[in-house]
Formats: structure tokens, sequence, C-alpha cells
């Protein structure tokens, strides 16, 4: 039993991770229809971005090793923001959006084999620029913990790190509820997801609102990507190793549902740590998708999803 309330408490801490990381994705789609395979690169420049905000930009010696690496986490979402929306400018807003509104499966082709090619850029460029060699955001948190309990001779213990990346992800996931719903950004972002046609005729810039989501996805995916760092080391091919974890968390949450992309993102780090009770780590991947082919079998539409009914 302890073990297994551990587990749960562990999954519980990632899986809000790997919500934000799916949050970000679902975004992008939801709005603009794109699929995205550089969106693991984005994260992965994310990590690189806190990283060097830490330890070169002077974060460390203003904040210190333990509050230091959030501030670093945090600024670099705005960072990859800004790089995201120019990207979009520059290239994505050539094979998406009101351009290629009336060329159907062929404007999609080259949305895949240009997020293709900006991933394979972002990979091999840093591959060159930061060098192969791992690098971590460590913290005096990544190595305590707080102790739950005892409740009945068992106790459970909390990341410290892990803990406040779980914190802050919910935190952010409640601002961009709240951006989505209650603000004149997040309308013109909810019509132009719904029915880009219609939200041009009543003036909203549909391009501009492409650029905005495809923007906040990036902002938010490079802060998960920060968090996750906190207690893993990364690379420049990161992003390989979580881009499917995205995909499958934002199809397990229903494909253009932001909250469901949280709790699909939530239900694979569940999956992922409570698997490591029976199964070997290395067989963690195995088990979600395991899982998510259940899943997908009984609910095709996702948790969130809406069924298509056929006539």
């Amino acid at each position: 039993m302890e073990g297994f309330l551990q587990a749960l408490a562990a999954g519980l801490l990632i899986g809000a991770v790997y919500g934000l990381m799916c949050v970000g994705l679902g975004l992008i789609f939801g709005v603009m229809r794109v699929i995205n395979f550089a969106h693991g690169d984005f994260m992965m420049l994310g990590m690189y971005t806190a990283f060097y905000l830490f330890t070169a930009a002077g974060i460390q010696a203003f904040f210190g090793s333990t509050v230091g690496p959030f501030v670093a986490i945090l600024l670099a979402g705005p960072v990859l923001a800004v790089f995201g929306y120019f990207v979009h400018l520059a290239l994505i807003s050539h094979v998406s959006g009101t351009r290629t509104a009336s060329l159907e499966g062929e404007g999609h082709y080259a949305q895949l084999i240009l997020t293709l090619g900006i991933a394979l850029i972002l990979q091999n460029g840093g591959l060159i620029v930061f060098g192969s060699v791992l690098a971590s955001i460590r913290t005096p948190l990544s190595s305590s913990a707080w102790e739950l309990g005892p409740f009945f001779d068992m106790s459970i213990f909390l990341n410290k790190a892990r803990s406040i990346d779980m914190i802050v992800s919910l935190a952010i996931m409640i601002l961009l509820s709240l951006l989505i719903t209650r603000t004149r950004i997040g309308k013109s972002l909810r019509a132009a997801a719904d029915n880009p046609t219609a939200a041009t005729y009543m003036g909203i810039d549909v391009d501009r609102s492409h650029r905005t989501a495809f923007a906040l996805g990036c902002g938010i995916t490079a802060i998960a990507g920060g968090l996750l760092a906190t207690n893993y080391p990364f690379h420049p091919f990161v992003g390989l190793e979580y881009v499917i974890v995205m995909y499958a968390g934002v199809v397990l949450g229903g494909m253009g549902s932001i909250i469901g992309a949280f709790w699909g993102g939530m239900t694979i780090g569940l999956v992922q740590q409570m698997s490591t009770l029976i199964l070997p780590t290395q067989l963690q991947n195995a088990a979600i998708f395991a899982v998510f082919l259940l899943i997908i079998f009984f609910r095709p539409q996702g948790f969130f999803g809406r069924m298509v009914e056929r006539t």
C-alpha cells in the first residue's frame, strides 16, 4: 500500500508537468489545426533558455540556487513565445491560416513537411550550438522531499522540486483558462478555432490569432520543459523523447480540448509511475501506450472530445 501511494503521488506530480506540455500542443492544434512536429524541439529550446538564463544571465547570483531556477524557467516562457511568434510569421503562416483555407488536404501536407524540417533544423542546430553533453537545472529542492505522515505507519514523500513544478503547472493552467474564457484575446482565439471564415467576417484577424496561439503554445511548453529539467537532464534531441507523450495526451484528452489535453497528460504521468509497481522502468512507455490504446478503443473521441455522428 505504501508503494502504491508513493507511486500515485509521484504520478500526480509529474503528470501535472506532462499536462502542461500537452496543453501547449493542444492549444496550437485546437486553434490552428496544425500538427506541429517541431513542438518537442521548442520545448528543448525552452530548457536551454532557462538553463542559460539561470547560469549565464546572473539569475543564479541574484536569486540563489533555490529560487533562481524557477525564475529562469518562468522567464524562458516569454522568450520562446516571442521566438515562436516570429517563426510563425516567417514560415508557418505561409502554409496555414487564411492562405491555405481553400487548399484542403494540400495545405496540411505542406504543414507536415515544414514542421518536420523546422524540427530537424532545431535539433541539429542545437547540437552545434549547445553540444552533446547532458545539461540540467539543478536546485537543492531536487534532492529533498517533504514527508506526509506517518498515517497508519505509512509515510509519503513528495519531492520538493516536483511539488513546486506541479503548483506552477496548475497556476499556469488556471491563468490560461482565464485568458481563453475571460479576455478579448481568448474570444478571438475561440472564434478563429470554431469558424475562421465567420470570424473574418466579424473583423477578427484570423492569421494574427493563429500567431498568438502558436506563441502561447511555444511559451507554455517551454515553461513545462524547464520544470521538467529540474529533475531530468536534457540534450538537443530530448524533444523526440517527449513529443510522442504530448501527442498521446492531446489525443487522450480529445482533439481541440485544452482541458482535455491537461488531463490526458496527467493520465500519462499516472500510468507511467504506477506501471513501475509491476513492470521494469524500461517498459514504462509500453504501459503508457497499452492504456492509451485501451482508452481510445472504448472512447475514440478522448476524455473531453465530442463524438462525431455519421449520416
